[in-house]
């Protein structure tokens, strides 16, 4: 192929295309447990974590309920995908194998939250939220000054992870924070300086993301086995969670967060109509099963 600026602009076209064919295919989780934030700074600080405003009969002057000063804070980081074309590639007419690589770029770039997402979530044992215990906790403290108790949101255990949330809510488990979207950029001019120093062309694509814990009463982690017993145990638990000043939360888990390995157990427990003994089971579609592969 001939390299002038026509042909390189229908090599960034094609380019381009493959990107877009690639982040319209595959499927995505991370919108299931996570809300979106879009951030304009390096860094979003989240005060207000933990709070779940609930309405009083108004007798009297309004009650302020002051915001909790958490200094809980996610930091945007920057990820890259870079690829070069050999410029003799070009010459040859071979840059045809570099298209699905392009299409494939686009699908990670789809795909990259659910990595972000569901590695923090497995983390979470180990990783803090707002309120300085690790995201799965034992500890995690309720109540007034004077007046803190210690709930738990987890089962101990040394198996696989499984997890039940309430992902009905307006902020859900886990925050993804965007400053700046996955975006493809091309070095495609022949005076370019990757093709002079480098005899190559260059297309590249980059974001400034984050993921991070949101509110921790909205998840339930067990490495306990996936049996009626743990499964009944962790439901308890996140519908007895309670506010500060001790309302109910009203916390009903609509997903329970599977990897393959716990596929099995988890259709026994919620997708079975009857149990081995042929009594009902309780449990029978209690929540939706998800299976994600990047629990794996």
């Amino acid at each position: 192929m001939i390299i002038n600026q026509v042909n390189l602009k229908n090599l960034s076209v094609a380019v381009r295309a493959g990107f877009n064919q690639g982040m319209n295919s595959g499927t995505t989780y991370w919108e299931r447990i996570a809300t979106r934030i879009n951030s304009t700074t390096a860094e979003n600080k989240y005060a207000w974590l933990g709070q779940f405003p609930t309405f009083r009969e108004w007798i009297g002057d309004r009650q302020v309920k002051s915001l909790a000063a958490h200094d809980f804070t996610i930091k945007n980081r920057k990820f890259e995908a870079t690829v070069s074309i050999p410029r003799d590639d070009i010459d040859d007419d071979n840059f045809g194998v570099y298209m699905p690589i392009a299409e494939q770029q686009g699908y990670a770039a789809k795909t990259h939250p659910d990595q972000l997402i569901f590695a923090l979530l497995k983390d979470g044992f180990s990783q803090p939220c707002y309120d300085g215990q690790n995201f799965f906790d034992t500890d995690h403290p309720v109540g007034v000054e004077g007046a803190i108790t210690s709930v738990s949101n987890m089962q101990s255990g040394s198996g696989e992870p499984w997890f039940l949330l309430d992902t009905s809510r307006p902020i859900k488990p886990l925050l993804f924070q965007v400053r700046r979207d996955y975006d493809l950029k091309t070095k495609f001019d022949a005076s370019d300086e990757n093709v002079w120093d480098r005899d190559e062309f260059v297309w590249g694509c980059d974001a400034r993301v984050a993921a991070g814990f949101g509110l921790w009463q909205l998840a339930f982690g067990s490495k306990a086995p996936l049996d009626e017993a743990n499964f009944n145990a962790a439901w308890a638990a996140m519908g007895s969670l309670k506010s500060d000043e001790g309302r109910p939360l009203g916390i009903m888990p609509k997903l329970l967060l599977v990897s393959a390995n716990n596929r099995a157990a988890a259709a026994k427990v919620i997708e079975a109509a009857q149990k081995t003994g042929g009594e009902s089971n309780t449990n029978y579609k209690a929540v939706e099963i998800l299976v994600v592969p990047w629990l794996a």
